[in-house]
């Protein structure tokens, strides 16, 4: 039996996270799955594993200590700013250290790696012979610098796995002197739920991470404006982030603590029963590589509405029959939109009936053949 190990650089709450556990459990059904987690952030993975999946945590000390540094900075104590400085410096020593030391003694037969930065040591500590494969989940949103870096990561990779079809075009493109092959896999939801959500509550939700790029804000100055003419729609926001706080003062200064909960980070069985209760999912990130709470909201027959600033969101909906996209992220149209959908609840079962069947094709079996195909004829892109 083949073994295949994911780098991960940790396993709390986060898309890329997500993602990992789920491609591991799909694997762990054919294969010896290890994910090699360079910090450990909680007792456990925060998400489901399969008991098949061995898990080895490479600092089980040292954790990240970003936030603690930007409050040092702050207060001004050098003290602080230098103890929180050599703790970094630390830190990074022996990420770099650990995961190199995973890499050079790993006995797999094929390696995941899921950040540029293990590309880089993937590529140049990883034995001949070892199938090695990038997976990118970022899109560069025009950040050409950032592009360039992946690409340069991935160059002496066996393949690049992309999570969309415009990202694997990109880097086809970018890679096409290098012996790297740019694949096309999309990420997958674990499974399909058994029954469509009602779509009768005035409930609107949205799950991610609460940083600017997902655009938080701009969601809570939408809802504030359709609450006024609509004061009996609640919306929940499930995740969390340095955002945080800034949400938290809108939120009060609006008067909408009543009718807008910030639920933090939650479990899979929370969020999945807080979709199955809801009638509308909002995106309004500035840039989404994929989107996999788009697929999990539509799988639950939740119609969707994004901008479509949202890379991802672009490949995902299919407007007007699956969801909506709103073109230059015109708030005006999508609280217009919104109006339209909680007016009409047929329209509302009509776009979730359709959306839940246009997102089978990622259920983790579907997805995990592409995969296994990667894996066991890898002579099939050359």
């Amino acid at each position: 039996m083949k073994k295949i190990s994911i780098l991960a650089l940790h396993l709390g709450y986060g898309g890329i996270e997500k993602s990992i556990a789920t491609l591991a459990n799909t694997l762990a059904l054919n294969y010896e799955v290890e994910i090699a987690s360079v910090y450990k952030l909680y007792d456990d993975c925060v998400y489901d594993l399969n008991k098949k999946v061995k898990v080895k945590y490479l600092n089980t000390d040292l954790k990240p200590n970003r936030n603690s540094f930007k409050s040092a900075i702050s207060s001004k104590n050098v003290y602080r700013v230098m103890k929180e400085a050599l703790y970094s410096i630390k830190v990074l020593y022996y990420r770099r250290k650990k995961m190199i030391n995973y890499i050079q003694n790993c006995d797999s037969d094929v390696i995941i790696s899921t950040r540029d930065l293990f590309n880089y040591w993937l590529s140049g500590y990883g034995h001949d012979g070892v199938i090695k494969i990038g997976w990118e989940h970022n899109h560069f949103h025009e950040n050409l610098k950032y592009a360039n870096n992946v690409s340069r990561s991935a160059r002496n990779l066996d393949y690049l796995v992309l999570v969309s079809s415009e990202l694997q075009k990109f880097y086809a493109e970018q890679l096409r002197n290098s012996s790297c092959m740019c694949v096309y896999i999309p990420n997958s939801i674990d499974k399909m739920p058994e029954k469509r959500a009602e779509l009768k509550n005035k409930k609107l939700i949205s799950v991610g991470r609460l940083s600017p790029e997902k655009g938080y804000i701009d969601l809570l100055k939408i809802y504030n404006i359709f609450h006024k003419k609509h004061p009996d729609w609640t919306l929940d926001i499930v995740g969390d982030g340095v955002e945080r706080e800034k949400l938290e003062k809108y939120i009060s200064k609006n008067n909408l603590d009543d009718c807008v909960k910030l639920h933090g980070f939650r479990g899979k069985d929370y969020i999945d029963n807080l979709l199955h209760n809801s009638s509308i999912y909002l995106m309004t990130s500035l840039t989404e590589s994929f989107g996999i709470v788009l697929i999990e909201a539509m799988s639950h027959g939740v119609p969707c509405i994004a901008y479509d600033s949202a890379e991802g969101a672009r490949e995902i909906i299919n407007s007007g029959y699956n969801g909506y996209l709103i073109k230059n992220r015109n708030s005006e149209a999508m609280i217009m939109k919104i109006e339209d959908l909680i007016k009409s609840e047929k329209e509302r079962i009509k776009l979730g009936k359709q959306a839940r069947e246009s997102v089978k094709k990622y259920a983790s079996d579907i997805v995990g053949e592409e995969w296994l195909t990667l894996i066991e004829e890898s002579d099939i892109y050359e």
